[in-house]
């Protein structure tokens, strides 16, 4: 049966450590909370078709964020989030989940 983007939503988990790592590779200084809010948010907006199953790996690719998110299939825990392109990474589009 095929995962939906909601169920992903549902049991998102994050460890410690990816915290850190999501300022690290989008150069940014973002709270712990603000992540745990933009994560669901990104995948919300991200239609079904860009989020990929690769391997063990939830593949969600947001182009108007410019960033993709790696989601680990067993668990949902987090792994990283990368910059699609060169260009920096622009929350202007980003309007939080109320």
């Amino acid at each position: 049966m095929p995962i939906t983007k909601q169920q992903i939503i549902d049991n998102i988990c994050y460890t410690d450590l990816v915290f850190g790592r999501i300022n690290k590779k989008l150069n940014t200084c973002y709270s712990k909370e603000f992540i745990q809010t933009f994560i669901p948010d990104i995948l919300r907006a991200t239609p079904e078709e860009l989020i990929v199953k690769s391997g063990k790996n939830y593949y969600v690719s947001n182009n108007d964020n410019n960033i993709r998110i790696t989601i680990n299939s067993n668990n949902y825990r987090v792994i990283t989030v990368d910059k699609i392109d060169k260009k920096c990474v622009s929350l202007s589009n980003y309007k939080p989940h109320k």
